[in-house]
């Protein structure tokens, strides 16, 4: 589950992998209007001894795969997804920190989508399945994070309804059902919340659903049959989790903080 590079799009998407994970930066290709935009970023660059360079907007295109590069393009090493340990699960409990669960979320723009609504909520552990149907991160997911899933880690399970019986102790696992749910019922103060979003043609699965201690739907006019989940996602996360507000911080007050 670990390809060798990464491709980030965006100046958004790139300011936040230099702010936040600089030790995985190998290189920085721009065009020549961003170039005024990144000074800071070509300067610790160059300080670092590592490739930079302007290019022509065809070229940024190949190296990036896509025509939305937004001007400027870094590539990484990417990170590793890996499986959460139980102890691991059972601290982040202890310490009231949300979940994120994906049941089989195969489009890698619904993926970025809810990352980003995630890293919006401070919602930081998203959990996918090891499923053919599962998307993973991509190229694409981190430019429509915009930045997101530098704030969000991802694990990847085995067995998601084995996972979600193991973890049912600590957290209050809600699924979201197109139909056939409760309204929320406001926050659950005894153990944090586990949200469980499913497919986006299916649903959620019938053992994931009955792994959950309750099934929400959101109600509607009907006009149409249900949300995006990305949108689902952050009505949710709105309705239960709201986390607080985090005091601004300014972004790189002198360049780029270098984590080699």
């Amino acid at each position: 589950m670990r390809s060798r590079e990464l491709v980030i799009c965006g100046l958004n998407a790139v300011r936040s992998r230099f702010e936040t994970a600089s030790s995985t930066v190998k290189r920085l290709f721009f065009t020549l209007p961003i170039a005024p935009e990144i000074g800071d970023l070509c300067r610790w660059m160059a300080k670092e001894r590592l490739v930079y360079r302007c290019v022509e907007p065809e070229e940024l295109e190949r190296i990036s795969g896509s025509i939305h590069h937004g001007g400027v393009v870094v590539v990484v090493q990417p990170p590793e997804i890996r499986s959460p340990r139980l102890d691991e699960v059972r601290q982040w409990a202890s310490s009231g920190l949300p979940l994120l669960i994906l049941d089989r979320v195969s489009n890698v723009h619904n993926l970025g989508a809810i990352i980003r609504t995630a890293a919006f909520f401070g919602v930081t552990k998203l959990i996918i399945p090891d499923h053919p149907q599962a998307a993973l991160p991509t190229e694409a997911t981190y430019r429509v994070a915009e930045g997101g899933l530098d704030h969000v880690e991802v694990f990847c399970v085995d067995h998601l309804p084995g996972f979600l019986r193991a973890i049912r102790p600590y957290y209050f696992i809600v699924g979201a059902a197109t139909r056939g749910g409760s309204p929320t019922k406001g926050r659950n103060q005894e153990r944090p919340y586990a949200i469980v979003l499913g497919n986006e043609e299916l649903g959620l699965d019938r053992d994931v659903m009955s792994a959950c201690h309750e099934l929400t739907t959101i109600p509607g006019s009907g006009f149409v049959e249900s949300l995006n989940v990305s949108v689902t996602a952050a009505i949710l996360l709105w309705e239960l989790i709201r986390s607080p507000e985090r005091p601004d911080t300014p972004r790189f007050p002198n360049g780029p903080i270098s984590a080699r």
